[in-house]
């Protein structure tokens, strides 16, 4: 039995050996099209801070309401998330993709012909259920689709389009309200520019519909949903293996599966607060990558920058500089991430932002008030604007793709997209917090608030150091032993009690 497994490449049925050059350009390829998921992730989420002050002028709405605005389509982001996972199970990753890019069309071309703050929210939300559906989809595609040998750098695709759309988003916004005059004034056919803000949406929204109609299906779905057949057809496509490599890891990927049950919710139940612990694991990673405060840096960037002595104009060109710092640093991060492993990349990103956001804390400690405004002097100033560009930095590298990576990857075939959009739902609620918490937290205290994300920074490096496994060049289907470990352990542990 040994011989043979290793004969069929010794890593739970996968084939050994390398793609030639052209199934891997073709898998890389597939993955790219399914990361454009990403890129709206991206886009939608930084397309509002250039039409957000235009918005705020035009329907004379308070900074409550203009602060709901730009929040609510976290809140449908974490719906779409949550059910995602589910609903690919059913349907198929390329149908939720499809029905990823007709909704985001809809919300971006709502946006632009939005007549009122409520009616703007209502079609912020349908583009938030859009975005979360294809965080909670592409890095669960990316892993099943992609050889065991790249999976790490392909999944980290998801997050290289996430900050490529932030960049795109903000240059754009820029140019359209420079074109224009500014975000409220008339531009092409008489639509303000800050409309034609959202309405760019609409070219990633079709470009993403017609890759989905063109993208292979999963072939781990497929198995899951009684098709190998297809699977089989799939792998041989984008691998270009031999037949008996393919039916080896057909073979294994179904043995992972229990083909008695569909995935649902019932299947993650366990002994640990009613979740098995892989599942706590994942929902608690997806947590702690927006709990440090890494959107704050990002939606709130241009006053941070302000309070060190930029000009505003300045200001605005330092955001977009630190956009390019976090695509630049996420590329190193994708060539990094199959030759370091996960947990090496996730430690040294959690050391490096506590210290950065610690002398965060410090410097803004150390801020004397004017205006109403903290205001930094030297050597605070200084130490400040480095350690918030570190702290993107040490975030880029580790965790901004690493999660995106672990939630594809770690999870067993059997419970994987119910899993991923759990833990994803968690990322975007989270995420709203910090983005509604963080006007309140920086009024009443800047040190306590980046203290605040220092602290959850460190208990993120705790976290991965005693909980986080190592998924580096493990087969997808040798998750499943663990995850069965734990579903036999929380049986035991239920009959025990009763």
């Amino acid at each position: 039995m040994e011989k043979q497994k290793k004969e069929q490449g010794g890593n739970g049925g996968e084939p050994k050996g390398s793609l030639d050059r052209q199934h891997t350009v073709r898998v890389v390829m597939i993955s790219i099209g399914a990361a454009v998921g990403g890129f709206i992730f991206g886009f939608d989420s930084s397309v509002i801070n250039g039409a957000i002050e235009a918005v705020t002028e035009q329907y004379g709405i308070t900074a409550g309401v203009t602060g709901f605005v730009v929040a609510i389509s976290l809140i449908g982001a974490a719906v779409g998330a949550w059910f995602g996972g589910p609903v690919a199970n059913k349907w198929g990753r390329t149908r939720v993709m499809l029905m990823v890019g007709v909704l985001f069309l809809a919300g971006s071309v709502g946006s632009a012909f939005a007549f009122a703050p409520w009616d703007l929210a209502a079609w912020r939300v349908v583009g938030g259920v859009s975005i979360g559906a294809a965080s909670a989809i592409v890095p669960s595609y990316i892993s099943e689709i992609a050889p065991t040998k790249l999976r790490g750098r392909l999944t980290s695709l998801q997050q290289m389009a996430i900050v490529f759309g932030i960049f795109v988003a903000l240059m754009m916004d820029d140019v359209v309200a420079g074109a224009a005059g500014g975000a409220g004034a008339d531009f092409w056919f008489g639509l303000e520019a800050w409309r034609w803000m959202f309405l760019a949406g609409a070219i990633p929204a079709v470009l993403y519909g017609v890759l989905a109609l063109r993208l292979p299906e999963s072939p781990r779905m497929l198995i899951a949903n009684g098709d190998p057949e297809k699977a089989t057809e799939v792998f041989e496509h984008v691998h270009g293996r031999t037949e008996s490599e393919t039916k080896a890891l057909v073979d294994s990927i179904r043995k992972s599966i229990r083909s008695d049950s569909k995935p649902s919710f019932k299947d993650l139940k366990g002994g640990t607060f009613g979740l098995v612990p892989i599942v706590w694991v994942g929902v608690v990673i997806a947590a702690f990558q927006q709990l440090v405060g890494i959107n704050v840096i990002f939606y709130y960037s241009n006053s941070l920058w302000r309070s060190v002595g930029f000009s505003p104009e300045f200001a605005s060109n330092a955001s977009v500089i630190t956009a390019v710092t976090n695509v630049v640093i996420t590329i190193v991060a994708i060539f990094l991430i199959d030759k370091v492993g996960r947990r090496p990349l996730l430690l040294v990103g959690s050391t490096g932002m506590t210290i950065s956001l610690v002398l965060m804390a410090l410097s803004f400690f150390n801020a004397s008030i004017a205006d109403g405004e903290p205001q930094l002097a030297e050597p605070w100033s200084t130490v400040a604007l480095v350690a918030a560009n570190a702290f993107v930095v040490f975030f880029a590298v580790s965790w901004g793709p690493v999660m995106w990576t672990l939630l594809g990857e770690m999870f067993p075939n059997q419970i994987r997209g119910v899993a991923v959009g759990i833990a994803t739902a968690v990322n975007w609620l989270a995420n709203f917090a910090v983005t509604v918490t963080f006007p309140a937290l920086s009024e009443f205290s800047l040190p306590f608030t980046y203290g605040m994300y220092a602290f959850f920074a460190l208990a993120s490096l705790v976290f991965v150091f005693f909980k986080v496994p190592e998924t580096k060049n493990i087969p997808l289907e040798e998750m499943s032993d663990r995850y069965k470990r734990q579903r036999r352990d929380a049986k035991k542990s239920a009959s025990g009690a009763s």
